[in-house]
């Protein structure tokens, strides 16, 4: 129950009148569905949190419907050399197991009412946050261009199925509609976010149940029974190639949502509805990508996935199901566009949320132009890109964890105090206690990490040939020291006495 502002009278037409006027303030700041919310990072009060874990099953379950997935469940087979129940069990660990990471870290949001990033302030400090908050923006944006590059690669073929010439501007001008639409989703920002991805799931969701089961129809069985066992070291590496794509990538944006949740919502609801949210269609897709690896070895590698997978549609199939990929990737790009757009303000940037959003929107169209008009590759750039940002996401998520597992509040007012002396200010605004086990979690991850696109090594750490290093576990390695090193550090350092201050 919310707390009454200081100073209002008793007697029942006050209390109405100050609802009436809170309700007014908190539709220019919350936005509605069509219009542009203008609150920042600044956390989300009592009287505006509404709705239940519900919601955040459909944003999840829209964000993972896109064909990425079946990119990836194609590569447990061809790079991997997995059968389908090895791919099946590391796809059900791999995703369902890193969305849990990602539900945990939401109810970070719905206790202290702000985006991830800037409750982060509360364990690294005022500038010792500035660190993690880099990393996760700049995750964010790779995100967005991979997914708006590929929903284009998707309308590039509805066009070329039209008889459309696939040429330069034709490229051009569809990357540039693919971000302006996820753009403009994240520009409008929470509540038009939220009603769009429930209405994507309902339908684009059921048109890609639909090419789902065509394409099983394609599938050459007794080629799929007929897979090679893959080695405990192939199966390791699978479970880490699909936890860095799926979960892991999302982890610092979670409580972005979660934080318009009321508090009453119960922490064990929140995550149940992020893993069946996510999990369901990434097993359905990823586990389909598995099956088609059988009969095409190499969409895993494919340029363009889009076009890959569609080969084995039937024609009349192919427009529907390619306005349903873009649909799907769409859908994921906003929610990524949005969260990097509240990144950029926790990192200091002094402007307004929707010119981060079309700051970041720019940096997707150079990207994504980039991808389709001068790249050449898509496949590798894309493993290389996750391989490395998943050791810093998977550090910041393990000192995050142990601090959420042991705090009780969250001084709210303070997360957004940045001056000198202010509640998170720490020693010179940086909490050592918890930036410190995050650098040396780093550092610690990229010794057992190899990035590389076939036989170009980009980055190779020094116990990169190590057992743990050659099943690409340098992002484990990475999250346990984080959290480890935090939680002895903490006992060591302290923290500051905190007062919720609403």
């Amino acid at each position: 129950m919310g707390r009454a502002p200081p100073g209002d009278p008793p007697g029942r037409g006050a209390r109405t009148r100050t609802r009436t006027e809170d309700t007014r303030m908190n539709d220019q700041t919350s936005g509605g569905v069509g219009r542009i919310e203008t609150r920042g990072i600044e956390p989300v009060p009592d009287n505006e949190r509404r709705g239940g874990p519900g919601s955040l099953f459909w944003m999840w379950f829209g964000a993972n419907m896109g064909v990425l997935g079946i990119t990836m469940g194609a590569a447990l087979v061809t790079l991997y050399g997995l059968d389908l129940a090895q791919a099946l069990l590391v796809t059900i660990a791999g995703s369902c197991g890193s969305f849990a990471l990602v539900g945990w870290l939401s109810t970070t949001g719905r206790r202290s009412g702000a985006p991830g990033l800037t409750a982060s302030r509360a364990v690294f400090g005022v500038r010792g946050n500035w660190g993690p908050t880099i990393v996760s923006w700049i995750s964010f944006v790779g995100w967005e261009t991979t997914m708006c590059t590929t929903a284009g690669f998707a309308l590039l073929a509805v066009l070329g199925i039209l008889g459309v010439p696939v040429t330069t501007p034709v490229i051009v001008g569809c990357i540039l509609l693919v971000v302006t639409i996820a753009a403009v989703i994240g520009l409008l920002g929470h509540a038009t976010i939220m009603w769009i991805q429930k209405w994507l799931t309902w339908i684009f969701g059921a048109l890609t149940l639909a090419v789902v089961v065509l394409l099983a129809v394609t599938v050459d069985w007794p080629a799929v029974g007929a897979l090679p066992a893959g080695g405990p070291s192939s199966v390791l590496g699978a479970l880490g190639y699909i936890a860095a794509g799926t979960g892991l990538s999302w982890v610092a944006a979670g409580a972005d949502y979660a934080r318009y949740l009321p508090r009453t919502v119960s922490s064990a609801g929140l995550i149940a509805a992020v893993v069946g949210g996510a999990g369901i269609p990434l097993v359905v897709l990823i586990t389909t990508g598995s099956l088609m690896a059988g009969s095409d070895p190499g969409l895993a590698s494919a340029s363009d996935p889009v076009a890959a997978i569609g080969a084995s549609l039937p024609a009349w199939m192919l427009v529907p199901y390619l306005l349903a990929a873009a649909a799907g990737l769409i859908a994921a790009a906003d929610l990524s566009l949005y969260s990097s757009g509240l990144n950029l303000l926790t990192g200091g940037i002094r402007i307004t949320r929707m010119a981060a959003v079309c700051i970041d929107g720019v940096l997707v169209l150079a990207g994504g132009l980039y991808i389709t008009v001068v790249a050449e590759d898509f496949y590798g750039p894309f493993t290389t890109f996750l391989t490395l940002l998943a050791v810093g996401l998977t550090a910041w998520a393990g000192v995050c964890a142990v601090d959420l597992a042991t705090r009780r509040v969250y001084d709210t007012a303070g997360l957004t105090d940045t001056a000198r002396g202010s509640t998170y200010w720490y020693t010179g605004g940086v909490n050592w206690a918890a930036l410190g086990p995050w650098l040396i979690a780093i550092a610690a991850g990229l010794c057992f990490t190899t990035a590389a696109v076939g036989d170009d090594v980009w980055f190779a750490g020094p116990l990169a040939g190590t057992w743990l290093g050659e099943n690409s576990m340098g992002w484990l390695v990475a999250g346990l020291t984080g959290a480890a090193l935090h939680a002895v550090g903490r006992r060591l350092v302290g923290r500051p006495v905190e007062t919720e201050r609403l």
